[in-house]
């Protein structure tokens, strides 16, 4: 196949360049040297500046080497500019979120665009002056450089982010740039489909997993194709006592539906309460909440047999969001299958999918035959509500946040909008208020309301939840759930905002 290599500079939408690059039918994966195959090159954002010494550099004599054609992306873009002897400096102001550029369309790199496009940008530092045959092909009222090319060497540079969706036209701007590589356009994910389940097979040979569950759309998915690569696997569903209400029942309910063997729920409420007592920072939750947990899948591993493995339905926005596989990318939040992990482990980790986005996952499952319901099913952290309670977390809190959301989650789906949203639920806030109930003054917990719209989990949107269905939830989980007295709506997208809280 014909691919394109995007070079990792440590930026959180690395991996995102190159789903979507994949999604426009071309196969692409992450590099860090240049090496030959490629039709082009794209270079990443990251949160380094081009003039520190510490910062991810270009290798050495990089454009004497290539004569591909190549695209900088926000830090790529500036580290272009650099390399050619242009100029790069600290702008007097920040440029964050939502901006109108104005671009040059006679350039096939904005063919097909409008004069004026919305774009997405983050960024402090920009490029002030431009390298010798390098022209101007775009701006912004605080950018004045924000897009330029150089024809006769094929190198383009954007200072936006034409991969995360409130850029509307991104995917153009990477289709056109995949027309200048010339790339065939031949990448499928079925083939992937094969693929993994034969390196499954080969790989994992007669060795036995001990697979890690909770009823999602990733783990379910993951166990599926465990199953058809007919490898020895026990699945595993722990009850943290942070879960959903009713949650363990129905996770049991979709394993025996799909007739999955093997299935063990593990109950576990006591151990994790008892080691978040007192526990009030996020990491310091998410570490423990992940140590604990592989700790009881190495216990149980022994009380059902000798395994090998340790399955996990870990995706690429989680290793992302935990710096790895970058060990260039700043640290958003550990997750707990991955940050979590314990530096020694027991057993070896099977991880499906984890060079996947969300959006391909619930493709493969649908290619897998799942029902629709568990492709479609909301994400749900892996450390549960612990993390949509902030601060301590407590049996008492616990038991309001469960009874709040399955308020939500029946009049989201009530009112049609459930398959809209990428996820909606209530955290918790740790802070009282004054209200008033019955004549009465009351001095009760605030829940926010999160809902959000989003493609893959890396960019989201706040969601425009009609009013009245607003209404609705705040009436009902203040009539219903006892210790609230006040319910705020979360209008934050991402970024800047994480879709969860912690």
């Amino acid at each position: 196949m014909d691919k394109i290599g995007i070079f990792d500079f440590g930026g959180q939408y690395c991996h995102l360049i190159a789903r979507r690059i994949r999604d426009l039918g071309v196969y692409s994966d992450i590099i860090y040297e240049p090496s030959e195959g490629y039709k082009g090159f794209i270079l990443s954002g990251g949160p380094g500046d081009v003039y520190s010494e510490e910062s991810p550099k270009l290798p050495n004599n990089f454009f004497q080497d290539v004569n591909i054609p190549v695209l900088g992306i926000c830090y790529g873009h500036q580290m272009i500019a650099q390399a050619f002897g242009g100029k790069v400096e600290r702008g007097k102001e920040r440029e964050y979120g939502k901006k109108i550029a104005k671009i040059n369309t006679s350039s096939e790199l904005f063919k097909n665009l409008k004069e004026e496009e919305q774009v997405w940008m983050s960024h402090f530092d920009q490029v002030t002056k431009l390298p010798e045959d390098f022209e101007n092909i775009g701006e912004t009222d605080i950018c004045l450089n924000a897009a330029y090319q150089n024809k006769s060497k094929n190198v383009f540079g954007v200072q936006f982010h034409p991969e995360v969706i409130h850029t509307p036209s991104g995917d153009k701007v990477l289709d056109n740039f995949i027309k200048i590589t010339g790339s065939k356009r031949d990448w499928k994910l079925e083939g992937w489909i094969e693929e993994k389940i034969t390196h499954l097979k080969e790989n994992i040979g007669d060795k036995s997993i001990i697979m890690a569950v909770s009823g999602g759309v990733d783990s379910t998915v993951a166990a599926v194709l465990l199953s058809k690569a007919g490898v020895n696997t026990h699945f595993i569903y722990v009850d943290t006592g942070l879960m959903r209400l009713s949650e363990t029942e129905e996770v049991s309910n979709i394993f025996q539906d799909l007739q999955i063997k093997n299935f063990h729920v593990v109950y576990s409420e006591e151990r994790f309460l008892s080691a978040l007592k007192d526990v009030t920072n996020p990491e310091e939750k998410r570490v423990i909440i992940g140590n604990l947990f592989i700790k009881i899948f190495e216990e149980k591993a022994k009380e059902l047999g000798n395994f090998s493995y340790l399955g996990q339905g870990t995706i690429y926005p989680d290793r992302i969001e935990s710096a790895q596989p970058s060990k260039l990318a700043n640290v958003i939040k550990t997750h707990h299958n991955v940050g979590g992990l314990p530096e020694r482990m027991n057993l070896d980790l099977i991880e499906p999918l984890n060079e996947l986005y969300k959006d391909e996952v619930r493709k493969i499952g649908n290619m897998l035959g799942l029902p629709k319901r568990f492709i479609k099913r909301h994400p749900f952290p892996g450390p549960a509500l612990a993390i949509r309670i902030l601060g301590e977390v407590t049996k008492e809190r616990l038991e309001i946040l469960r009874k709040a959301d399955a308020i939500v989650t029946e009049i989201i789906e009530k009112n049609d909008l459930y398959d809209n949203l990428w996820q909606v639920f209530p955290a918790l806030i740790p802070v009282k208020s004054v209200g008033v109930m019955g004549d009465k003054r009351t001095y009760e917990y605030m829940l926010a309301i999160r809902a959000v719209e989003s493609i893959d989990a890396m960019t989201a949107d706040w969601s425009k939840i009609p009013y009245s269905v607003l209404e609705d939830i705040s009436n009902q989980i203040v009539n219903k759930v006892s210790g609230v007295n006040r319910v705020l709506y979360d209008i934050t997208s991402k970024p800047p905002g994480t879709i969860e809280y912690e």
